[in-house]
């Protein structure tokens, strides 16, 4: 099928009444009973994607593509863990009564056709068509070239499920031209795609966002900072950046950049390198000048304080204070999720106030910027942007509102 008649079927079924929300809760479970049952299928679609991609993805972008039975039902319980979430559809989100008696409501509707472009991350698959079914939309899901068997397996288990619960398969389409052209007409689809999201690294989300001509959101590239303050717990400053860089380094909510205050490098250095450099998964420092003075190693790079690495690295670097950190952060960050690790009430708060991102925590990993980590089920993407929707997308983002006016014969 083109991508072409993909964009129309969507808009057709789009236009249609959505279903009641028991009939997508029952879509929803009967799509993750038909991933555990394709889970086979799946696994050989994902073996091929894998196959095809050694030797040309590095060690950790192959963990993001690869796929196993306890993931796929990972990918499932997303999937179900969405049926016990408010519906989003149909909420009155506001009311005013006119003097008049006209009575003025805003209602949450769903968005209509959302389009996804992704790369070879093949649970996105599964939560980005989960989340439309229940937000009451179609999607329309443009996977990248590397992991496109694996999300093509995971569809037709995904369609079939909406068939057993009487709901149309084209809510849920998957773009079969693996070409660029294919993402470009995504890009230009005026009238037919609602709302664009890609989700992928940094170039892929700034071409959406600078060709896009249908409503785009910005998401994703994760230059996430910790910042060491100089009272800050230790212990608690060590396991919080060692989770924050190496549980899972390939995704866009791990550290990229650790920030210490001065007062505390002679102390807290010695302790960072032992603990990162001689862990289960070593990473490599890269150091400032006056990091490099205590610990010695490996001088950062004119870029390393702007790169997301999404690799076993780490920018350090050395700051004033807690205003210098977030001058630092707004100035080399991309407004995801950064942390303060502290005791200092004062400035915590500083930084909480201070820090222009879409999640600011306080001794707590960054790892926890995530839908489900966030209650919402599962997550169409990270907003890095303010208008719309910022930080974890989930059901309420990724539906609008219309204004329904009720009246006895009122006239102006």
């Amino acid at each position: 099928m083109t991508t072409q008649e993909i964009l129309i079927r969507a808009r057709q079924e789009a236009q249609k009444p959505y279903p009641s929300n028991q009939v997508r809760n029952k879509a929803l479970s009967e799509m993750a009973d038909a991933l555990i049952a394709r889970t086979d299928d799946i696994l050989a679609a994902n073996a091929k994607d894998c196959e095809a991609s050694s030797g040309i993805l590095s060690p950790v972008m192959m963990d993001r593509l690869l796929l196993t039975a306890s993931r796929i039902q990972g990918m499932a319980q997303g999937v179900r863990d969405l049926i016990a979430l408010e519906d989003p559809c149909g909420r009155i989100l506001n009311t005013h009564v006119r003097m008049d008696g006209l009575a003025i409501e805003k209602v949450s509707v769903p968005m209509g056709v959302i389009a996804i472009i992704y790369e070879s991350r093949p649970n996105v698959t599964s939560d980005a068509a989960a989340l439309a079914v229940k937000a009451g939309s179609a999607v329309i899901l443009r996977s990248g070239r590397n992991a496109w068997e694996s999300a093509n397996a995971i569809v037709k288990a995904l369609r079939e499920g909406l068939a057993k619960a009487g709901i149309s398969e084209d809510r849920i389409q998957l773009v079969e031209d693996k070409s660029h052209d294919s993402a470009a007409e995504l890009m230009h689809a005026k009238g037919y795609v609602d709302l664009l999201i890609p989700r992928g690294g940094a170039g892929l989300i700034q071409a959406c966002v600078r060709e896009a001509t249908v409503p785009c959101i910005e998401t994703g590239t994760g230059i996430c900072h910790v910042f060491v303050d100089e009272d800050a717990d230790q212990d608690m400053a060590l396991s919080i950046i060692e989770n924050a860089k190496t549980s899972r380094p390939s995704v866009c909510n791990a550290e990229e950049v650790l920030l210490v205050h001065k007062n505390i490098l002679d102390s807290f250095l010695p302790k960072l390198k032992d603990r990162l450099e001689n862990g289960k998964h070593p990473v490599e420092l890269r150091l400032d000048e006056a990091c490099r003075k205590v610990i010695g190693g490996k001088a950062a790079g004119e870029k390393d304080f702007d790169t997301e690495f999404l690799d076993y690295i780490l920018a350090v670097g050395c700051v004033e204070n807690v205003d210098a950190a977030i001058a630092h952060i707004n100035t080399h960050g991309t407004h995801h999720s950064d942390a303060i690790i502290t005791r200092s009430i004062p400035n915590a708060e500083a930084f909480s106030r201070g820090i222009d991102s879409s999640c600011v925590y306080v001794n707590a990993s960054t790892r926890f910027t995530d839908g489900g980590e966030f209650g919402l089920g599962c997550e169409m993407g990270i907003s890095t942007q303010k208008l719309h929707a910022r930080g974890p997308m989930g059901l309420e983002e990724l539906c609008t509102y219309k204004y329904v006016i009720h009246g006895n014969g009122q006239i102006r």
